[in-house]
């Protein structure tokens, strides 16, 4: 006999109704209110003001986390201290966007008042339209009245949620609008492991580079190959710049097609441009390293060249990206 569903999978399974029904809002009208919301964000002067006070306070502040780290400067304004002095941080150049589920938080009358007094646009995220937050707001988006996963349906959970939702889906759309970039990204994620993986290999090549000179002996290669532990140098032309590479695998399947002894005696004859590889895998230094660790994984190698304007300037290797918190 089947085990009934746990509380914790209804709420799921009510969450992502919620979550259907909202879609169903925005692709049914929504949207027209959805965009003119976009359109007072992106022509704003100033910055995106966030408010909201409780559960909404709390979406509020993650939300205008979400709106700065993509472009759009914005921070959260906590409704009761601004009206103890707080409302000194609002300019009234920016755009503000309101947080009620029930519209009518008390709360919020003197930012709506300021704004008001000021001209300053506003934007509503409440789940009534006919209330003090919808009425006062330039634009309202209008929420779909949904059941809270509380028994009681009184604790904000799925309301919370299609909130974050729909914040979270402004902040990626002014993201398209604007063409924020992951170069862009990176200015504003620095640290951790995301901000490794955005920053440009000439942050983190090394910069001691292995290179000969395409009439050097191949001894003198292989003592270079040897001493600098890379496992690869490169040859440069008369002009400096990059013209092949000889790596570990170079030097081996070398060895490995030398059918007798006399082949293999030629080896230490022979200079380094008669057994580099031509048309070597480079990168630029302006490549973000996680697409050259990508490049390294998809060609099954462990080291690569930067190069600019033909010449080596940097090499990056397996190792390296790795010490530097990219793979």
């Amino acid at each position: 006999m089947s085990q009934p569903p746990s509380s914790t999978v209804k709420s799921l399974r009510l969450a992502l109704s919620a979550l259907e029904v909202l879609l169903g809002e925005v692709q049914n009208g929504m949207q027209a209110d959805i965009n003119a919301a976009l359109d007072i964000i992106e022509a704003g002067r100033g910055r995106l003001i966030v408010v909201g006070l409780g559960k909404s306070g709390h979406v509020a502040a993650k939300l205008a986390a979400s709106f700065a780290s993509t472009g759009t400067p914005a921070f959260f304004v906590h409704p009761t201290e601004a009206s103890h002095g707080d409302l000194g941080m609002i300019a009234h150049e920016d755009v503000v966007l309101l947080i009620s589920k029930s519209g009518e938080t008390r709360e919020l009358q003197d930012i709506i008042a300021y704004c008001k007094r000021f001209g300053m646009k506003m934007i509503a995220l409440t789940s009534q339209r006919d209330s003090l937050v919808g009425r006062a707001a330039d634009v309202a988006l209008v929420m779909p009245r949904v059941r809270e996963a509380c028994p009681n349906d009184l604790a904000p959970t799925t309301s919370t949620l299609l909130t974050m939702a729909l914040g979270d889906a402004l902040a990626v759309a002014l993201v398209e609008r604007r063409g924020f970039s992951e170069r862009n990204f990176h200015d504003f994620h620095p640290g951790g492991k995301l901000g490794a993986q955005l920053v440009p290999v000439q942050n983190i090549m090394l910069k001691g580079l292995p290179l000969l000179g395409a009439k050097a002996p191949i001894k003198d290669g292989l003592t270079l190959l040897t001493a600098t532990a890379m496992g690869i140098i490169g040859v440069t032309g008369e002009d400096g710049a990059l013209i092949g590479v000889i790596t570990d695998g170079d030097i081996r399947r070398y060895l490995e097609h030398a059918a007798d002894s006399s082949m293999k005696t030629a080896l230490w004859q022979n200079t380094v441009s008669g057994i580099m590889s031509e048309d070597p895998v480079t990168i630029p230094p302006d490549l973000m390293a996680v697409e050259a660790l990508a490049l390294l994984q998809k060609h099954s190698i462990s080291v690569l060249f930067v190069v600019e304007d033909g010449q080596p300037v940097g090499v990056v290797t397996f190792l390296s990206l790795l010490q530097a918190g990219v793979a």
